[in-house]
């Protein structure tokens, strides 16, 4: 995998929500690592990125509430493992479920193996609540999927969490996963 510093020459075989990140980066005027590969659309995959980004790589979880009332979207390590109860208690949400693909695309405008912060930019209405897991914020750089799954970014935290989530008009819940 080749590293580049920002967006690609050419938009040609890129998805307009892929573009979309891009434009919405150098818009806020963040500074990104980006590399294309193919399909990670698990764990394992991204843990190869993760080598070669040299950035903490995300488990990204979009879940929702019994009545598919409440969408929220987990940021956690990758190494922790989920466990419902464990993210219910803290955010008061009783019954707490993987949202539907059809849910994702409307919410995101993302497809399953594609979740990521970015997705956010899309929520324009606010339907989906941010969580982010203490861990995720001690790393220096986050790596995240431009909503696609074939390219990944190398983004400081502090960006991710700063300027950006303001300039996609949303705000964060952080919770502690104990991962055990």
């Amino acid at each position: 995998m080749e590293l580049f510093k920002g967006r690609p020459d050419t938009n040609e075989g890129r998805l307009e929500r892929e573009i979309r990140v891009y434009d919405l980066l150098d818009r806020v005027g963040i500074e990104y690592i980006r590399t294309d590969h193919a399909p990670a659309d698990n764990m394992e995959a991204c843990n190869e990125i993760d080598a070669v980004l040299d950035a903490t790589i995300c488990k990204n979880l979009f879940l929702c509430n019994r009545q598919k009332t409440n969408f929220y979207l987990v940021m956690m390590p990758g190494d922790k493992p989920f466990k419902t109860k464990e993210v219910s208690g803290q955010i008061g949400c009783a019954r707490l479920s993987f949202a539907s693909p059809e849910d994702m695309l409307k919410y995101l405008d993302i497809e399953p193996g594609s979740v990521s912060v970015m997705g956010l930019m899309n929520d324009k209405d606010n339907m989906v609540r941010l969580l982010v897991d203490e861990d995720i914020l001690k790393g220096e750089y986050l790596g995240c999927h431009p909503c696609v799954c074939t390219s990944s970014l190398k983004i400081k935290t502090e960006d991710v969490f700063g300027p950006l989530l303001k300039a996609m008009n949303h705000d964060m819940t952080v919770i502690k996963l104990v991962g055990e």
